[in-house]
């Protein structure tokens, strides 16, 4: 929530996208430290997974630009109206929807979410009970280097990502002011067929993003994992 907040006073003062810079902000604080680590595995003759590491860091820059600028461009024609003497219309455009329309909110929702158990669990004391012990040993699955907080971690970026394009799309309405306005997507009719098309092309790059980012965001779990053995 404070986070949010912060992004929010950033907006509104003209600075930048404010969750945005917050999340770089964090990203560089890290640097030193990897750094360090980078130079420490150096020193070990490990300069293949140096290199290794540096080149899948570039190419998820990469992918992370191309997916912020990836989009798909649904047709829309308008028709022809006669106005006096003055013709409108009969022009062709699109309705653009991102790959990734969501951002970095379901990584912020989903990873504030995961915090949760693991700060309850640095609140417990040693546990004395039965359901105690329980209970504990239910948190410690959170672990953020643990394989079963990958499997929820990736699950709810793609749920608050689905949630995120519920907001901020409502095919209906859109369905509704093609019509009002005199446009139709080609091939499909007014109405209901139009919202039930973009409803549909709306789940399937939803999808395509939220997995995209899901990747994204575990990468590092996975990365850590395989540095370990």
């Amino acid at each position: 929530t404070l986070v949010m907040w912060l992004g929010e006073r950033i907006d509104e003062n003209g600075i930048g996208n404010g969750i945005s810079i917050i999340l770089f902000a964090g990203i560089l604080s890290r640097a030193p430290q990897a750094l360090r680590s980078m130079i420490a595995f150096w020193n070990m003759d490990r300069e293949i997974a140096v290199v290794a590491i540096v080149f899948i860091f570039l190419l998820v820059i990469m992918f992370v630009v191309w997916m912020t600028h990836a989009e798909r461009r649904i047709p829309i024609q308008y028709a022809k109206r006669v106005v006096g003497n003055k013709m409108y219309g009969g022009q062709n455009t699109h309705i653009p929807i991102k790959v990734n329309m969501s951002g970095v909110m379901p990584i912020i929702f989903a990873s504030s979410i995961l915090m949760l158990p693991t700060m309850i669990l640095s609140f417990m004391g040693t546990p004395k009970s039965a359901f105690a012990v329980t209970f504990k040993k239910i948190l410690e699955l959170f672990s953020v280097q643990g394989t079963f907080y990958a499997i929820v971690y990736f699950l709810l970026i793609i749920g608050f990502a689905y949630f995120y394009a519920t907001i901020q799309f409502n095919p209906v309405e859109m369905a509704n002011n093609l019509r009002k306005n005199g446009g139709a997507i080609p091939g499909i009719r007014p109405g209901k067929p139009t919202s039930d098309f973009i409803s549909k092309i709306l789940s399937r790059i939803t999808l395509l993003g939220a997995l995209l980012l899901s990747v994204i965001a575990i990468l590092p779990i996975i990365i850590g994992n395989v540095g370990e053995i």
